[in-house]
């Protein structure tokens, strides 16, 4: 496997992946397992689009993952599961443990009828079952769709329809925090809808009682018990559908982002590899849902790819302390920390006493995924949590991608707070105008889009590649349009400026909101902001700022004063807050995104077509913004 062991070897492995991709990319995909090689490297037009890497290889991702490993790895722990609560036990799964369970449920579900091809919906916790479930599915060649657990009856269903899933897995019930989810009880509502929807593999994690039908319904327990550990993986084509995963947050129906197999497969690795320097035997924990592509491709295909050992985390940063986290990096000697800036600024509203507690000499390397981490956050995280002695990566990427795109090399790319850095090598970036016309040199703003695909590239979205066509690459000729917009600074490191339509235009300055949050969230009260641009007589757009502050806010007049002075220092007074709202919280979907459509309409003074707001983590904050709103003070 290729490994960039310093900036000198990145530099020229960027170089030659610029001149000669396919040749630089038949070179990382040597050392997998093939059942056969391919007959060629890439195969692509953006027009249609169409891309096709490694095109006439056969291969098994699950042979990479396990069988592999099996004569040097057998007895290492490759998973180490972390229940909700910190008084029940860990739970570890050996390279041979998780191969001879895989191998089991695989055969459970081809005794179900499940075939390649096949659409497998997985809605279950963060249990060692979940990885289970989504490796049977691979090895046996079904297409596994994982739905966050925490997604209501109706966008379930919405999704197993779109997939057309044959069968379900899941569990009796779920635990975060101090809450029992019922997740049987979801399931059977969404399937009241479903007539794909053969069987229902259930595993009786919580003992709950449930609702069973039978014939449909099957316990996971009894038919991995009488199934054999003799699974001969499914031959896979290169271009065969590994996965599909459903975009959040979009409105009308659900979009299926498809991943293939080779491609996805030697993506993982490669970036899993080099973004974190991954040393041999090193404990890994990625605190994200599988609900999540950064659950897909960072806590479980690239950890098991390079061999290594992972995390899975169950329960939540603040429950039951704020120290949560940190007991289990000490618990387990955790190695690398790759987490969301939305558990950071959530940690850090604690105090930093609490990192502080533990020496976690055995972390290496930080990690920060999900969106731009605000500078104050990344010091935190740097100094407190990595006593100022870790490597920390900001590495920005998309479901779309299906691995990191910018982001450091630990330990080796120079770090900027508040920047993603430098390109992975083999990703081709450049940044367009409106028209699409490229931005040249340094110091430049533009809008961020890709020339070239690079193996983790989506294939389509399932069931209509128009939509692929039209959402991606439509925006601009023969360009992945990502649909941020970025800053490439002296040194040619890239600052994601959010969403293309998250950019406010005051006064003909075009600013990115994430810019603005990072200034707000400076001052010493505010925990987290969200801004929106909102009609202003005047400046065309104004800037429209929802707050949250560490403490209720008593004289709000002069806080917004001194967030107004710490914007208009950072940034500027042509960035000043034209509202400040102070908020008890943000609409935001189960996986941390800041549902800003929501926050735009509300800011427009149109309350009144917010769409579906049941998916939310808390529906309630929207009516306390709804009612704050009305009385919004201007700080002009």
């Amino acid at each position: 496997m290729i490994k960039i062991n310093n900036f000198q070897e990145y530099e020229a492995a960027f170089s030659f992946a610029q001149e000669q991709p396919e040749a630089f990319w038949g070179e990382v995909a040597k050392d997998f397992v093939w059942l056969k090689p391919w007959d060629q490297v890439l195969n692509w037009d953006f027009e249609n689009p169409t891309i096709e890497w490694y095109k006439g290889a056969q291969t098994n991702i699950t042979v990479n993952c396990l069988d592999r490993h099996l004569p040097q790895r057998a007895h290492q722990t490759a998973v180490i599961w972390e229940p909700n609560s910190p008084n029940d036990e860990a739970v570890s799964l050996t390279y041979a443990e998780l191969h001879s369970r895989v191998s089991k449920v695989g055969n459970a579900l081809r005794k179900m009828g499940v075939q390649k091809g096949d659409r497998v919906c997985v809605y279950m916790p963060m249990i060692p079952e979940l990885l289970i479930a989504v490796l049977a599915c691979a090895r046996i060649g079904a297409v596994h769709s994982v739905v966050f657990a925490g997604f209501s009856a109706s966008s379930l269903s919405d999704r197993i329809i779109d997939a057309d899933a044959k069968v379900v897995l899941t569990s009796d019930g779920a635990m975060r925090g101090n809450k029992t989810i019922a997740i049987k009880e979801i399931v059977d509502e969404a399937l009241l809808k479903c007539p794909s929807v053969t069987n229902v593999l259930c595993f009786k994690y919580l003992g709950m009682p449930i609702h069973w039908v039978e014939g449909r319904d099957l316990d996971w327990s009894l038919e991995e018990l009488m199934a054999s550990d003799n699974c001969p993986p499914e031959v896979m084509e290169a271009t065969d559908m590994l996965f599909i995963l459903y975009t959040s947050g979009s409105t009308g129906k659900p979009k299926g982002v498809v991943h293939s197999t080779a491609g996805y497969m030697v993506y993982s690795e490669f970036t899993f590899r080099n973004m974190f320097q991954y040393q041999e035997g090193e404990v890994f924990w990625c605190t994200a849902d599988l609900g999540w592509i950064t659950g897909h491709t960072y806590l479980t295909y690239g950890p098991l790819l390079a061999g290594a050992t992972t995390v899975v985390f169950e329960g939540i940063p603040t429950w039951p302390g704020p120290d949560r986290f940190w007991q289990v990096i000490e618990r387990h000697s955790v190695n690398i920390l790759y987490t969301a800036p939305t558990a950071i600024r959530s940690l850090m509203s604690f105090g930093h006493e609490y990192p502080e507690r533990y020496p976690m000499e055995s972390l290496r390397v930080l990690g920060s995924v999900g969106e731009p981490i605000n500078e104050e956050a990344w010091h935190w995280y740097h100094e407190h949590v990595g006593k100022s002695r870790c490597a920390l990566i900001d590495s920005w990427w998309q479901t779309e991608t299906g691995g990191a795109m910018i982001t450091p090399l630990a330990g080796i790319t120079p770090e900027k707070p508040s920047y993603a850095g430098l390109p992975m090598p083999g990703v081709q970036l450049l940044l367009v105008d409106s028209e699409g016309n490229e931005i040249h040199g340094n110091n430049v703003e533009g809008n961020l889009c890709i020339k070239f695909p690079t193996p983790g590239m989506l294939q389509t979205t399932y069931g209509d590649h128009e939509r692929c066509r039209q959402t991606y690459f439509s925006t601009y000729k023969n360009l992945y349009f990502t649909g941020d917009g970025a800053r490439r600074d002296e040194d040619g490191y890239y600052r994601i400026l959010g969403r293309v339509d998250d950019v406010i235009n005051v006064s003909g300055h075009r600013m990115g909101t994430a810019e603005v949050e990072n200034a707000i969230n400076e001052h010493h009260t505010v925990i987290e902001s969200a801004v929106v641009g909102y009609p202003h007589e005047v400046k065309g757009q104004g800037i429209y700022a929802f707050v949250i502050t560490e403490h209720a806010v008593h004289d709000q007049d002069q806080a917004r004063k001194e967030i107004i002075d710490v914007v208009s220092k950072l940034i500027g007074p042509i960035a000043r807050p034209d509202k400040i709202q102070f908020v008890r919280g943000l609409p935001k979907t189960r996986s941390g995104k800041i549902m800003r459509r929501i926050l735009r309409k509300i800011a427009e003074g149109d309350a009144t077509s917010l769409g579906d707001i049941t998916t939310l983590t808390d529906p309630t904050v929207v009516k306390d913004i709804i009612q704050g709103a009305l009385v919004a003070v201007n700080t002009a």
